[in-house]
């Protein structure tokens, strides 16, 4: 099972490949140092420039970048008391009052550090559960491929929090766009309105920098970066390998946080933001000395680090053997799968096996470049990017879009859908609407309908087809209780209220 994956190897040495992965790293943790950037809209802008690459070299940049903005989010986290993403709020508790005592340099490292060990275990997460969960889902006909579509669209609504309905409404979005275009057994045009250039349907692309690219930058310029952070040019600190063995007394926190960071990963919807607070207040309530945290104890800042990092390549794990990612990153990181002609899902370990696993090293090595990298570089030179004027950064993002989306096809009117695509992201981000259920209805509405008519016309138009085998019922039965899960729950605690008024 494993033989494929040592095969992979040799190729993930190459000399671009290898480049590739660095330049992500360090793109990535100069994206994650900057408040209101992502990891999501970095590799959104990147896939279109990934265009002309071997799929191996385009992986690499997104694994990399992955690993890097995850850890970069601690530097503004740590200097400024601003998480630079939205996984990083955990790290502020600690980092923040302890860069107030002078000791910012030494969060920093323990913060990239612990980055390093979460982003580690995640890897190997990854490449010792994929490949047998992959194996299993081969075994899958269209009719079980359908369900898996509808449990991963179900999943990402229901699981998601907050409003299912809101969920519902931005998958249905997604699903709407994934049938724009010509019908692919009978070739006619649906909802193209009798424009030519969206006879091929809507490039998943334009909808991720529309989506994802383009509302951070308009709430970027908006928003004046105001703070009585600390001076990152004064930062002095000493070599990382003098500081690692004041680190040892966190093994414990590491290991902990990793197991934490890799099973919210795997489950859709939770998020680096939900592993680094579980993370952190499992950390301190074994802490012998609970009342420090707060007040700049190191230990919290390498708990929140190792678990969002410990996040970022366990979320792949349903994403590339299922097609039902774990985040938006790694539903962003799909449509790059896409864009490069490679299906997620099981067929993807079958096809592909060479750059599946391939970029599952590169997920690894990603991981060790970060501790080489960050610990050398960020406390000096990533932290002084926080002083750039966030208008002079909000227009390179701006230009770098449009001509990202440009080069696709060399037309306007894909500049104008993006455009268009970004207006509606930004409406859907105000009213509180979750985005990633559109990118997941776009990847897995045709994926379900292709399957859905595949299976009828193997069962010639009987329904029960997709009713036939035990493993169909039981995607049925996880489905609905995802469904109704939820619902349930949000009654009994209804109920429960009263009850206690009372």
């Amino acid at each position: 099972m494993y033989s494929d994956l040592l095969h992979a190897l040799p190729d993930v040495f190459g000399l671009s490949n290898f480049i590739a992965v660095v330049i992500g790293v360090i793109a990535g943790i100069v994206v994650g140092a900057m408040p209101g950037l992502s990891a999501t809209m970095a590799i959104s802008v990147l896939v279109p420039f990934t265009f002309g690459l071997e799929p191996l070299v385009a992986l690499g940049l997104m694994a990399g970048i992955y690993n890097g903005a995850m850890y970069g989010g601690a530097i503004p986290a740590v200097l400024l008391r601003i998480p630079g993403t939205p996984a990083a709020v955990a790290t502020t508790f600690d980092g923040y009052p302890m860069a107030q005592k002078g000791e910012g340099g030494y969060a920093l490292q323990v913060a990239v550090v612990s980055s390093s060990i979460g982003g580690i275990a995640s890897a190997f997460a990854l490449m010792l559960l994929a490949p047998p969960l992959s194996k299993v889902t081969l075994l899958f006909g269209p009719a079980e491929v359908f369900w898996v579509a509808v449990f991963g669209l179900a999943s990402i609504i229901f699981l998601l929090g907050g409003n299912p309905v809101k969920g519902l409404i931005s998958a249905c979005f997604g699903v709407f766009v994934s049938v724009v275009g010509a019908d692919p057994i009978y070739g006619t045009d649906r909802y193209t309105f009798g424009q030519l250039e969206l006879f091929d349907g809507i490039n998943i692309v334009i909808l991720l920098v529309g989506l994802y690219a383009l509302p951070p930058v308009i709430d970027l310029l908006e928003t004046p970066l105001k703070t009585d952070g600390i001076n990152s040019s004064s930062l002095g600190t000493e070599p990382i390998w003098k500081a690692l063995p004041r680190m040892g007394r966190f093994w414990k926190t590491w290991i902990r946080s990793s197991f934490i960071g890799i099973w919210i990963g795997i489950l859709p919807g939770a998020g680096g933001s939900m592993a680094a607070f579980m993370s952190y207040n499992e950390a301190r309530r074994a802490s012998k000395t609970p009342d420090t945290w707060g007040k700049g104890e190191p230990e919290g800042v390498a708990a929140a680090e190792t678990a969002n990092n410990a996040d970022t390549a366990a979320a792949l794990i349903p994403a590339l053997t299922l097609g039902i990612p774990g985040t938006a990153v790694a539903a962003v990181m799909l449509g790059g799968l896409l864009v490069h002609g490679l299906q997620p899902g099981p067929m993807l370990f079958r096809d592909n096996p060479d750059i599946v696993f391939g970029f599952m090293w590169q997920f690894l090595f990603g991981a060790i470049l970060l501790v080489l990298l960050g610990g050398s570089l960020a406390t000096n030179s990533f932290a002084r990017l926080l002083n750039l004027p966030r208008p002079l950064l909000g227009s390179v993002i701006v230009v770098l879009m449009l001509i990202g989306v440009y080069s696709i096809h060399g037309r306007m009117f894909d500049v104008y859908m993006m455009l268009g695509f970004g207006a509606i992201g930004w409406v859907m981000d105000k009213l509180d609407f979750p985005l990633p259920p559109v990118v997941l209805g776009l990847i897995l509405g045709s994926f379900a309908e292709e399957n859905l008519r595949l299976a009828l016309r193997i069962g010639r138009g009987d329904w029960s087809v997709l009713f036939a085998n035990v493993t169909s019922l039981i995607l049925v039965a996880l489905t609905i209780a995802v469904i109704v899960g939820p619902v349930i729950k949000r009654r009994l605690i209804d109920t429960k209220k009263p009850a206690e008024e009372v």
